[in-house]
């Protein structure tokens, strides 16, 4: 093949690339191109300038190659197939993806190409084990429950990763077209995304990989990788990751990158993930209560486990694992309120917000997801007191309890009258004052 187009969408890196490395291996002359899609206005403004970030840091690797990144704007389906037209590409490649918009643009590119005489060939990439490969043994779009899952997957075989592209050569004459500017994000202290920043944080991340399995719920240890932001915009191969944590001996880690490739399985079975229920008889009628919302979106819900976790994910883009789970639980489960506005919060925050992983989570967590006990509750005091002993987490987040020794924290309205008067933080919530499990001492 003389000339190949790879079009980017969620794999923005060169190592362990698959569609790169196959275009570089097969064509004479390769073109990377990413699509700025004008439907991407929609993602949040903390992804956005992520996703900027990844894209000027791939231009610059790629540079460094002797390729470059091609950058277009509109509809990702006539961008691809009008430069492919003009730079005469015999193909095109791309990762495959699974959620309902990159499906149907995977269809429409597929048509497009055939059309026009080009071939349009998928890569893995997105995941460690492709979303369609494991069947459960009765038959089925795919498994529905994590523990069988996690054992076929453990046992699959893996593909190799690949190698690295040396070279990258470009057809001459090529409109590169330029970065747009870097939209400010909402969230004053979220990472920066790209795969240099990625494979920096990996290495550190290896070196502290040891203790994971103690420190991976201890919220005020922050003992966890924070790679999920390179993970949903590709900025590392969750293949290499895996394999790096096995070297490391961390299958506690490995076990949650399969979490990951569970619910992109689940996304693939379900497109609908973040709207309709896996599990209809779990969709309770649920409270349409604003003013509930609109306090455990802004961290004032008056339960500081929940506060802190909710302020995290306004300052940082990415909240500990432990406290989304506490969060959603609260929100769902105590608060009564319809999963799906836990869902769009998520979306408008998370740097890591992706179908798969924050619509199935949320799913579980209310009860109408894969979760096989979908009527169990999260008491928030009795997760802090087991979480966060100390209250580190939340006088880390929760300023105005800065002043509250250890665990007292985590109740400040059992505290001295005297006390409480000189706290500028709130109760507990007029409409939840009622719930006594998590009041009660």
């Amino acid at each position: 093949m003389k000339t190949a187009v790879v079009l980017f969408t969620r794999d923005l890196r060169v190592r362990d690339n698959p569609a790169l490395a196959a275009a570089c291996a097969n064509a004479d002359q390769v073109v990377p191109l990413f699509v700025l899609d004008p439907a991407l206005g929609k993602l949040s403004a903390n992804r956005v300038r992520f996703l900027h970030q990844a894209l000027a840091d791939l231009r610059s690797t790629l540079r460094d190659k002797g390729g470059d990144l091609v950058i277009r704007m509109g509809d990702p389906v006539a961008e691809t197939i009008e430069l492919a037209r003009s730079v005469n590409a015999e193909g095109i490649g791309m990762a495959a993806d699974v959620s309902l918009y990159a499906r149907k643009r995977e269809k429409r590119l597929t048509e497009e190409a055939e059309r026009h005489r080009m071939a349009l060939k998928l890569f893995p990439g997105l995941t460690i084990v492709d979303p369609g490969t494991l069947r459960p043994g009765g038959g089925g779009n795919g498994y529905k429950v994590f523990s069988p899952y996690h054992r076929t997957w453990r046992a699959a075989k893996w593909r190799d990763e690949v190698a690295t592209p040396r070279k990258i050569t470009m057809p001459h004459g090529v409109a590169v077209g330029r970065l747009p500017a870097l939209p400010e994000g909402e969230s004053p202290d979220a990472a920066e995304g790209g795969e240099t920043e990625a494979r920096r944080q990996l290495a550190t991340w290896l070196r502290h990989i040891g203790p994971y399995p103690d420190l991976h719920d201890d919220m005020a240890a922050d003992g966890t990788s924070r790679l999920s932001p390179y993970l949903r915009f590709g900025c590392l191969s969750p293949l290499e990751l895996a394999n790096a944590a096995i070297k490391h001996e961390a299958e506690e880690y490995v076990r949650q990158l399969c979490w990951r490739d569970f619910y992109y399985q689940v996304a693939l079975a379900m497109p609908q993930l973040s709207t309709e229920p896996i599990r209809p008889s779990g969709d309770t009628s649920w409270r349409d209560d604003k003013s509930a919302l609109e306090h455990w979106q802004d961290g004032l819900t008056g339960v500081p486990i929940v506060d802190a976790g909710m302020r995290q994910l306004r300052a940082e883009g990415w909240m500990h694992n432990r406290a989304r789970l506490i969060t959603a639980a609260f929100l769902t489960k105590h608060l009564g309120v319809d999963w799906r506005h836990g869902v769009d919060w998520f979306f408008r925050w998370l740097l890591d917000g992706d179908v798969p992983n924050n619509s199935g989570n949320w799913q579980w967590v209310a009860g109408t997801g894969n979760d096989t006990r979908p009527y169990r509750k999260f008491n928030p005091i009795r997760q802090a007191q087991r979480f966060d002993p100390e209250g580190v987490y939340v006088r880390r987040y929760v300023p105005e309890l800065k002043g509250v020794e250890g665990g007292a924290v985590h109740q400040p309205w059992r505290l001295p009258d005297e006390v409480k008067r000189g706290l500028d933080y709130p109760g507990p919530l007029e409409s939840h004052r009622d719930e006594a499990v998590w009041l009660r001492p």
